[in-house]
């Protein structure tokens, strides 16, 4: 059975206005939390958080930073949800913090249109490596 009064919660592999959670719960709350754990520990720069901010601002979001587990999950709690509705997700430690969620609140993930289709997984870390790989796909029929 759908939920019937969900979150959204986007994470950085989804911060754009084609995130299928907005047409599909055009009504639910939305978040985004900035990670302080992995910007801290994954040293990430500032240009980036730059354009995590920037993107994130673009859609219909409210904007949290800490622990993303105990940020969703209050967010959901404030607002009596009965589940997250969030994006799958590549990254691994985005896995792990869905499954994190979804211990104390059912994570619904929706599979999103990728942005290109590559022929073996893509390289995670740094968005040079992944885009060596997409390239010649992304142009292939230009």
């Amino acid at each position: 059975m759908d939920p019937r009064k969900p979150i959204i919660w986007v994470h950085e592999e989804a911060l754009g206005p084609s995130n299928p959670a907005f047409h599909e719960y055009p009504d639910a709350p939305g978040l985004f939390v900035f990670d302080e754990d992995w910007i801290q520990h994954e040293d990430i720069s500032r240009k980036r958080i730059g354009f995590l901010y920037e993107s994130a601002l673009s859609l219909p979001v409210s904007l949290r930073r800490g622990n993303v587990v105990g940020e969703v999950l209050r967010f959901g709690q404030r607002h009596g949800a009965d589940a997250v509705i969030t994006t799958k997700a590549v990254d691994p430690r985005l896995q792990r913090v869905s499954a994190a969620i979804d211990r104390e609140l059912p994570v619904w993930m929706i599979d999103p249109d990728p942005f290109v289709k590559l022929l073996k997984p893509p390289r995670l870390g740094r968005f040079s490596r992944y885009w060596r790989d997409a390239e010649a796909v992304v142009w292939e029929d230009f």
